[in-house]
């Protein structure tokens, strides 16, 4: 994917340096049924699905974000020796940039892909993933299915993976508008996998199934029983309507489940690092850019995970809860461990087009350790936002994480981080 990027970055170059006739490159246009990447791309899930088409040829719109963090956070654990800390101050993270390429292709037809230009796990542009998406189907003939594809929508890609709601409210390493937190979710359910995805909605229901490859990382060489791999089955059921002029209610229901899968990366699969920066570290270790202050459950063989998300926001009061649990094994593990998490965010945006809001979070995650130790890790957040424009986003967070029954042989022993953090965003 590295020289993928980089193919990328010079594709990108010529585009800019002279346009090809039948084509505009756009860094404002809003394509059909697409989710804005700014403040208006708020609170909204799925992109939605609109018959109505705005298409006048190949259209490529330009994209970007950009995040940096002030971090002034304190780490501990119980000190014993030989499992010291590193010791972390306060200062700037590394800033971070996405660049984004959505091109309407055809009536109905799009393609959307994702760069990261600069990532706390490489500094080097990587490409997070793309898809390919379909809303009608007249390139195969003109009104072909209509009356199906007007509540239909097609996703096929190596892309990021429609399992759960809290993926769409989390930060995507420069992509942090959606998110009112700076952090995301302790147990960060999140991967990106070869598949495809199908849609249906209607009536305010939601209906979604799909299956991938299972693997994070792309490859085609068998395994000890001559096998390359497997398949991951997701599935989603949901309501999500706007009652009135001041109530709007969603209820989701997603299920992620493999079946021969020698390595799933469900919640270790985010690339761009941990969003709490050089915590809970073993000071005579490598730090672990992908796995420190949140939780990896190790649940890599045969993972049954469900997550229910409802949401309501009435005037500018919004609530957005997570139950989410997973079920599974490592590799050389026999029985099946548990891993339970829970979440509850309660946001209240005021002022001109709500560009202002307070909220606070609690989460909570009860699991089954691969140490064999039964485990809890508890987060408080409050945070405070500005929308400064549409496309800019400044933010405030206080957090709180303490770690629990983790045993003396563990880093995480007694272990708790809690300060602040500044972030500004800029999305268009």
């Amino acid at each position: 994917m590295r020289t993928l990027g980089k193919l990328l970055v010079m594709v990108f170059a010529v585009c800019m340096a002279g346009q090809v006739q039948a084509q505009q490159i756009n860094f404002d246009r809003n394509l059909d049924n697409f989710r804005y990447p700014d403040k208006r791309g708020v609170n909204v899930f799925e992109a939605p699905k609109d018959t109505l088409s705005t298409f006048d040829g190949v259209d490529v719109r330009v994209g970007g974000s950009f995040a940096l963090q002030y971090q002034a956070i304190e780490n501990e654990n119980a000190g014993l020796a030989g499992y010291e800390l590193k010791e972390a101050g306060s200062n700037f993270n590394l800033a971070t940039a996405n660049m984004d390429l959505d091109v309407a292709l055809y009536d109905g037809v799009r393609m959307h892909l994702r760069t990261y230009l600069s990532s706390r796990h490489h500094n080097e542009p990587y490409v997070k993933g793309g898809y390919f998406q379909v809303d009608k189907l007249d390139f195969i003939k003109e009104g072909f299915l209509e009356d199906l594809m007007q509540y239909t929508t097609i996703r096929i890609g190596h892309m990021e993976n429609n399992y759960g709601d809290a993926h769409f409210r989390r930060s995507d390493n420069a992509q942090a508008i959606y998110n009112p937190f700076v952090g995301n979710l302790i147990m960060d359910a999140f991967t990106t996998e070869v598949g495809a995805e199908v849609y249906y909605r209607r009536n305010g229901f939601i209906g979604m199934v799909g299956f991938t490859n299972g693997k994070l990382n792309q490859d085609v060489e068998e395994d000890e029983t001559g096998k390359t791999g497997g398949a991951s089955f997701l599935a989603k059921l949901g309501y999500d309507k706007q009652l009135n002029d001041d109530l709007r209610v969603r209820l989701t229901g997603s299920l992620y489940n493999t079946g021969y899968v020698p390595n799933s990366y469900l919640y270790s699969a985010d690339r761009a690092g941990a969003r709490y920066y050089d915590l809970m570290q073993d000071a005579t270790a490598t730090s672990d850019d992908f796995r420190a202050t949140r939780y990896n459950p190790n649940l890599s063989n045969s993972i049954t995970a469900v997550m229910i998300n409802p949401f309501v926001k009435y005037g500018g009061l919004e609530f957005f809860g997570t139950v989410e649990m997973a079920q599974g094994k490592a590799s050389a593990e026999e029985d099946d461990r548990t891993a339970m998490q829970y979440a509850g965010e309660l946001i209240y945006r005021f002022g001109a087009d709500e560009n202002i809001y307070v909220g606070g979070r609690y989460n909570l995650v009860d699991a089954e350790d691969i140490s064999g130790e039964d485990v809890t890790i508890d987060r408080f957040q409050i945070a405070a936002g500005w929308f400064m424009t549409r496309n800019i986003l400044l933010k405030a967070e206080y957090v709180v994480q303490n770690y629990n029954d983790f045993g003396a042989t563990s880093i995480l022993n007694e272990g708790k981080f809690d300060g602040a953090m500044v972030e500004a965003v800029i999305s268009f």
